[in-house]
This record gives structure tokens, sequence and C-alpha cells, in this order.
């Protein structure tokens, strides 16, 4: 569920747009680091799709990727001063050359129409727009991976099936114990490697695991809704992701957005997120799961979370409390002009982000991705929401190097991870050649035309 279309916000994120991937700095400079990471690494995702598509793996890339232009829009002094200076920190990379920064109204106007039709002339407002931005029905990629896997000799796929338990035993095997949901039948499954990749479903199965690494790691689940667009002549003016910075005091989670998607072949447009509570780990889970994953490990870690998280308790209840009119005032903040009839709410994915123990603050809460895996490399598991499907390449590079040490240090897998991956070992952030290179390769392999 995790992957699928109206479940996340399918950005590609590769920090052209999102605002919280480069905070200020006290001294008032630009901290670029995080998000030339993200940006580096969507673009190993961009070349290890681009290997499938060029060998047939996968089919047209038109069924899961498009280009659509990122910006970032603010308003007011202050952030319009904010995003100057980020788009100048950020143009000393090369993962982020062509990046356009307008305070012009009349520019911006005519890149995002609905944003500022309305909207005051004598307020300050700025925007960037990075042309080479994507859009990724990340669900679509995730079929289209498992159809190309169901024909591979070796591979059987088990749906509807859920691990009960698991235990690490003295041959060093993993002994699995697997249900058929539809049939309540059960069996054991041996195996050498146990990879945990299940979303918010992940948790509960690394503490089954009983591995000292996943002692302290703990849960918190949020769940997401859109306000979706019903008027297809509103959705036509639209062509564009736009980032916007969260309220103060507001978390990460909550950057707002107003979003053209391709979803089926339909253009879509979304704006939110809107975040509401549930104690599920999943859709489709238990109003149990929460309470479930607290043990003996991780209980300090969750308080100390807490207590340092008020902001993100007081956000969550006020968003569990919104009215129509109140989600509406906020989608108006990004298109002035928003008729409450156009828009339907829609829920989409539970996220859980990861709560881990910290030597200096007891616990802490974590809006990114983690990789928890065992010494001895025999089971690894991803945690976490944002970014995780865009940067799921490099994830899962960093897994086999992990876990696969020897195989993946042999001139055999070394060749075959560049013939997957060019870049494979290489820093982009400081080649503008191979930034280019790759860049160029992938757009013409994705049909990427900007």
């Amino acid at each position: 569920e995790s992957s699928d279309a109206w479940n996340n916000a399918g950005t590609g994120h590769s920090a052209f747009c999102e605002l919280n991937y480069t905070p200020e700095r006290p001294d008032g400079s630009i901290d670029i680091s995080k998000a030339d990471k993200i940006a580096e690494q969507f673009e190993l995702s961009k070349q290890f799709w681009s290997s499938l598509v060029e060998n047939g793996t996968l089919p047209d890339p038109d069924a899961f990727i498009h280009a659509i232009p990122h910006m970032s829009f603010v308003w007011g002094a202050a952030n319009v001063e904010y995003l100057r200076k980020r788009h100048a920190a950020l143009l000393h990379s090369p993962l982020f050359q062509g990046l356009e920064f307008s305070d012009d109204p009349i520019q911006i106007a005519n890149w995002i129409p609905l944003v500022m039709a309305g909207r005051d002339p004598a307020a300050p407002v700025a925007a960037t727009r990075m042309a080479i931005g994507t859009d990724v029905n990340f669900g679509s990629l995730t079929r289209a991976l498992f159809a190309q896997l169901r024909t591979q000799p070796g591979v059987a796929f088990h749906l509807g099936h859920e691990v009960e338990d698991f235990r690490h035993k003295d041959d060093g095997l993993w002994r699995l114990k697997i249900q058929d949901l539809a049939t309540g039948e059960s069996r054991i499954v041996r195996t050498r490697f146990v990879f945990i990749g299940a979303g918010g479903g992940s948790l509960p199965l690394l503490e089954k695991s009983g591995i000292p690494e996943a002692s302290g790691f703990g849960g918190f689940p949020v769940r997401g809704q859109w306000l979706k667009c019903q008027n297809p002549a509103v959705i036509a003016q639209h062509e564009a992701k736009v980032y916007g910075k969260p309220a103060v005091g507001s978390p990460p989670m909550s950057m707002p957005h107003l979003d053209t998607r391709q979803i089926n072949g339909r253009r879509e447009l979304l704006f939110g997120p809107y975040a509401g509570f549930s104690t599920k780990f999943l859709k489709k889970g238990s109003y149990t799961d929460l309470f479930r994953s607290i043990e003996l490990g991780n209980i300090r870690p969750l308080l100390y979370a807490g207590a340092r998280n008020l902001g993100l308790t007081r956000y969550l209840i006020g968003q569990v409390l919104q009215s129509p009119g109140e989600r509406t005032a906020a989608l108006r903040e990004y298109y002035p002009a928003a008729n409450p009839a156009d828009w339907q709410l829609a829920v989409a994915g539970q996220r859980v982000q990861v709560i881990k123990k910290d030597k200096k603050e007891g616990g802490v809460l974590e809006f990114g991705t983690e990789m928890v895996t065992a010494a001895d490399g025999s089971i690894a598991a991803l945690l976490g929401a944002s970014p995780g499907a865009s940067t799921a390449v490099a994830i899962m590079l960093d897994l086999v190097r992990k876990c696969f040490p020897s195989q993946a240090a042999s001139p055999e897998w070394q060749a075959r991870l560049r013939q997957l991956v060019p870049s494979f070992g290489q820093p982009l952030a400081d080649n503008p050649a191979l930034t280019a290179e790759v860049r160029a390769r992938s757009r013409q392999a994705l049909q990427l035309e900007a």
C-alpha cells in the first residue's frame, strides 16, 4: 500500500522544491548538504530505471514517470529573502544547475497561474522553478517490476500471506512461520537472508526478529489526507509541483504542496497533505498496532521523543479537529480562487515515523528513512517514510554493501552494478561533467523532455 499512487506524494523527491531539505543555519546561511544527498540519490534511481527500460525489463517509461517542473513558492518579506538565499546556495551544486528564481509576480503568474490569480499584487512573493523535475507513479513502477520478476527463474510470489513469527536458528538460517490469509494454513520457510520492506508494517516484523540492532526503535503513525480536484478545467490550468513552507511550529511532514500528478493515464491535481491520527500502522492494519509495538527496549526513547515533540502532538490534534472550511482556507493560501465544490477529501496512506534511542536526547523522532541491519548481514529492515520511494535504489545499494560485502566487492558485482547505475561509487555533487552525462542519458531513456 505504501507504493500506490494515491497513498504517497509521488513527487520523485529530488530536493528541487522541498524547503525542509535546505534549513537556514543560525548565522543565516543555507545548509544544502541534505538537498545534495537526496538529489544525488534520486539520480541513482533514474539511472537504474533507465537501464531497465533500455534492456526491456521495464515497459514504456510513460507508464510511470513524466517531466513536470518542481517549484517552491513563498510569500512575506522574510520568506522571500530565505528563498533568494536558498537559490544562490543551491547554484553552487551541479545537481541544481538550471534552478530559476523570480520575485516578479508577472513571471510567477506565467509559471503557475492558479497560484497567483486573485492574490494581493502588493504582497511580496517569490518562487523557484526547476524544469527537469519529475512525477513518478510508484504504484505503476512497482507493479511493472513485480510483473518482470514473476518471469525470472527461482522467483515465487506469495501475496495475501502474513509472517507470523521468525527465529534465527543455530544453523544460521532464519525460520519463518507464514500464514496464508485465504486458507488460514501456516507453513515454515527457512532462508539465509530476510529483507523487511513492509512500509508501516516493517517495525512490528523487525521487533519479532529479536536482533540486538532492533532494540530502541519505535514508531509513531500519522495518517495522510489530500484534497483531490474534481474539476477538469481547473486541473488543466496547473502544470507544476508547487511546495511551500510549513507553518511555524509544524513538522516537516506538513509541508503543503499543490501537486500535478499523472495517475493511471489521467492528469490529477492534489493539495495537501492534511494529517490525521490513527493507531494503525497500515491502512488495513489493526488499531492495536501502536500499542503492540511498545516494548521494554523502546519505552524510554518513545517517552523522550514524545516529550520533545509536543508541537507534533498539537499539530495532529489541530489537524484531526479541522473543519472543511479550515481545509479550504489552507488550500486558498496556494490557490486563492479555489471553489470548495471542486475538491474532495481523500485518505492517503499511513506513514510510521521512526523513533530511535539517542545517547544525548534519550529518544529522537526521525522524519527520514532508516535501514537497520544485523551484524552478520542476515536480515535488514527499512523503516520510515519520505523520501523512501524516490531514494530506494540508493538504499538498496547500501543494503547490498552491508549484507553481501564480499560479493559486492567482487569485480563481477562491481561491473554489474556500474552497468545498471553508471555513476555507482562516484559522487555527483562535485562532478558537473558526470552529472550532466547521467542526466542526459536518463532524459533520453525515460523520455523526460522538459
